[in-house]
C-alpha cells in the first residue's frame, strides 16, 4: 500500500501542477486582454508583442518569419501586423548583428516603457507573494517550470507534424 499511496500522491501532485498551469495561463491571458484594452492594442498584436518579448528575454530575438510561424499567420497578415505595431511605436526592425540579411523585431524604447509601466505592479505583487518562500523552493519551482516548458514544446512539435504541409506551424 505504501508504494501505491506514493504513486497516487505523485499523480495527485502532477495533476495539481497541471491545474495550476492552466489557472496561471488563464490569469495571464486575462491580464494580457486588459493590457490590450487599456493600450488600444488588438489581442493579436498583444500576442505578437508577447512573442517578441519572450524572444528578447531568452536572448534569441525573433524575425518576422519566425513570428509568422508562431502565430500561424500568412505573410501578408504578419507584414500588416508588424507595420501596425511599428506605426504605434511598440516595436522596431533591426538588422541581425550575426546575419545582416536577416531582420529581427525588437521592442522600441517607448514600447518597453509602456510595458514596464503596466507590468511593474504585477512584478511587485509577484515579489511580495514569493517573499516568504525559501530560495530552495524558488529553485525547485524554476526546475518545474523548465520541465513544463520543455513538455509543451515537445507536444507542439508533435502537433506540428500532424498539420498539413500547407498550414503554417504554431511554434
Amino acid at each position: 500500500m505504501g508504494s501505491d499511496q506514493t504513486a497516487d500522491d505523485r499523480a495527485a501532485l502532477e495533476s495539481q501542477i497541471s491545474v495550476d498551469l492552466r489557472v496561471l495561463t488563464a490569469e495571464s491571458e486575462q491580464i494580457g486582454r486588459i493590457f490590450a484594452a487599456v493600450h488600444d492594442v488588438r489581442p493579436t498584436d498583444f500576442r505578437a508583442l508577447l512573442h517578441v518579448m519572450v524572444a528578447e528575454t531568452t536572448g534569441r530575438p525573433i524575425s518576422s518569419g519566425e513570428l509568422r510561424q508562431r502565430m500561424g499567420l500568412s505573410g501578408a497578415a504578419i507584414t500588416y501586423l508588424v507595420d501596425r505595431m511599428m506605426a504605434s511605436g511598440h516595436i522596431t526592425r533591426q538588422s541581425d548583428p550575426a546575419d545582416r540579411r536577416k531582420v529581427i523585431l525588437r521592442y522600441s524604447e517607448s514600447g518597453l516603457d509602456t510595458a514596464r509601466a503596466f507590468f511593474a505592479p504585477l512584478g511587485l505583487h509577484t515579489h511580495t507573494a514569493m517573499t516568504d518562500l525559501p530560495d530552495e523552493d524558488l529553485t525547485a519551482a524554476h526546475r518545474v517550470f523548465a520541465a513544463l516548458i520543455d513538455a509543451m514544446r515537445r507536444y507542439q512539435d508533435e502537433l506540428a507534424s500532424l498539420e498539413s504541409p500547407q498550414q503554417p506551424t504554431c511554434r
